[in-house]
């Protein structure tokens, strides 16, 4: 009788605590994936610590198209010096 008394309405506290531990485990999951994903975004082919060198900037413009051949073989040359 005691252990049927026990189930009997009682159930419900841990029933709501065990909702909210989903609850805060999925937030907490979701949080870190968006991050993760975020970062690889920010941080672009280099690593965090790494500086882009003169050069490589230069070649970076020259293939997207911001710079002609000319002006590519210019900065090069300046660059060297």
């Amino acid at each position: 009788m005691y252990g049927y008394q026990m189930m009997n309405g009682n159930d419900w506290g841990w029933g709501i605590v065990m909702m909210l531990f989903w609850f805060v485990f999925l937030a907490v999951v979701a949080v870190v994936v968006i991050h993760l994903l975020r970062g690889h975004d920010h941080h672009h082919h280099l690593g965090e610590s790494q500086k882009a060198e003169p050069i490589d900037i230069v070649k970076e413009r020259y293939a997207k198209g911001e710079i002609n051949k000319e002006q590519f073989e210019q900065l090069k040359k300046d660059l060297a010096k």
